[in-house]
């Protein structure tokens, strides 16, 4: 385990920010369910990729990746052309996206397919896919350990699905990449208001590319599904993430020098509301092509209300910015904060806390009062989780003090390159003490 001791330093240059995580899931998945062969460029080997390739291979998938500039290209031959063996194991690691889109996928497949994984992913809601697996008559069967280990078989049917729409979007994404190619046609009802429309956005978006047809009817809140389609094989590029660009462009709020290249101006991305928060909280936003930059010559002010319940991914960075916003700044609608890699909500109150930020939890809700300043310090700690480390590092460039940052690596997750990117770009890094 490594922590990183960080030294209070501003930020200045320019950073190619990584391919989205979200859609690069996405696009590998598709890719896989094609016949024939997809290229699919700008890709990152994060922990989470990493896992959807290894579990595509596992399904019959051959995917060799290639080494292009900075970042990787993978050419995929789809899972049609090999047959699988009759039990398979896929280690999710911490993936929730490759656990939630792969098992449903897997009922396509003659078998067991056996998952397992590590730090939280076991205690993480499947009650949705449990009970539809149950009434099907279906195997889903854990371990009843804290650790994942779950194995499932049998042939999901077509048919009518209702959901409610504040689970997780990645339950019913599962479903809309495996629906299309089953023999009758399908649909997916949504119970409740829909959260996090932006990602299932995303998925459309892929389906579409690969020759999906799923139609969406926000009136009734229905995803209709035809059956019996077919993935076709296609070259596809992965668009820059707004999510981890979101931890520069609030650098630059709170008075860094930075500027984010490589983002889609009209991306799908739900994390693309971290522009909207910023400005929200006085910051001015400027878009130029692929480039956007963040700042605040006038100072940035709160008392306002964010809503988290479609952007659960940035609302402790934003924090973080809210924090030195004058005035109070309550953010809502953060139930599902607390089943991510840490509880969030917790983590992103102590953190900040310990740096010296007035900040609250008030039900599902963060109070935050802004200060003038943070101090710094202090020991902060990831809670093994990449965007609370990466919070952490932003928030040592506004700080008095040094900040020392505890399991620091787990940025690997979704940023493999990110304290090389911190380091250029002027942030002081030193490893204060690896562990076992």
């Amino acid at each position: 385990m490594t922590d990183l001791l960080i030294k209070p330093s501003k930020l200045s240059g320019t950073v190619n920010i990584p391919p989205s995580k979200s859609m690069a899931h996405r696009a590998i998945i598709a890719a896989c369910l094609a016949k024939g062969k997809s290229v699919i460029d700008n890709i990152d080997l994060s922990d989470d990729i990493i896992a959807t390739i290894e579990g595509m291979k596992a399904f019959g998938a051959e995917i060799e990746i290639l080494d292009v500039g900075t970042r990787k290209r993978l050419v995929i031959e789809g899972v049609w052309k090999n047959e699988t063996s009759e039990k398979r194991v896929i280690d999710a690691n911490e993936s929730g996206s490759t656990l939630r889109f792969f098992i449903p996928i897997a009922t396509l497949f003659e078998g067991e397919t056996r998952f397992v994984g590590r730090g939280k992913l076991g205690s993480r809601p499947m009650d949705t896919y449990e009970k539809i697996f149950n009434e099907q008559g279906l195997l889903f069967k854990t371990s009843g350990t804290p650790e994942l280990d779950l194995t499932v078989s049998g042939r999901l049917s077509a048919g009518r699905y209702e959901m409610a729409g504040n689970v997780s979007s990645q339950f019913i994404t599962g479903l809309l990449f495996t629906l299309p190619l089953l023999a009758g046609d399908s649909v997916i009802a949504i119970t409740t208001e829909l959260e996090s429309i932006g990602y299932l956005e995303l998925t459309l978006e892929v389906l579409r590319e690969f020759g999906i047809s799923v139609t969406f009817n926000e009136m009734e809140r229905r995803f209709e599904i035809p059956g019996n389609q077919s993935y076709h094989a296609h070259d596809y590029t992965v668009e820059g993430d707004y999510s981890q660009a979101a931890f520069f462009l609030s650098a630059g709020a709170l008075g860094n020098d930075v500027a984010v290249t490589g983002l889609k101006s009209d991306s799908n991305q739900g994390d693309k509301g971290i522009m909207g928060i910023l400005e929200q909280l006085g910051a001015e936003m400027k878009v130029e092509g692929d480039t956007v930059t963040a700042s605040a010559p006038n100072g940035l002010n709160g008392d306002v209300v964010i809503d988290g319940a479609q952007v659960p991914d940035i609302i402790p960075v934003s924090a973080l910015v809210a924090s030195l916003s004058a005035g109070e700044t309550r953010i809502i609608n953060l139930k599902r904060l607390r089943i991510k890699e840490s509880d969030r909500l917790e983590a992103t109150k102590e953190e900040l806390a310990k740096l010296g930020a007035d900040i609250r939890v008030v039900g599902e809700e963060l109070h935050i009062t802004g200060v003038p300043g943070l101090k710094g310090d202090a020991t902060g700690w990831s809670h093994k989780d990449h965007r609370m480390a990466m919070m952490l590092a932003i928030a040592s460039t506004v700080s008095e003090k040094d900040i020392v940052i505890k399991d620091a690596e787990y940025v690997s997750k979704s940023y493999p390159t990110f304290w090389q990117e911190f380091e250029a770009l002027g942030g002081q890094v030193s490893e204060w003490n690896l562990g076992k």
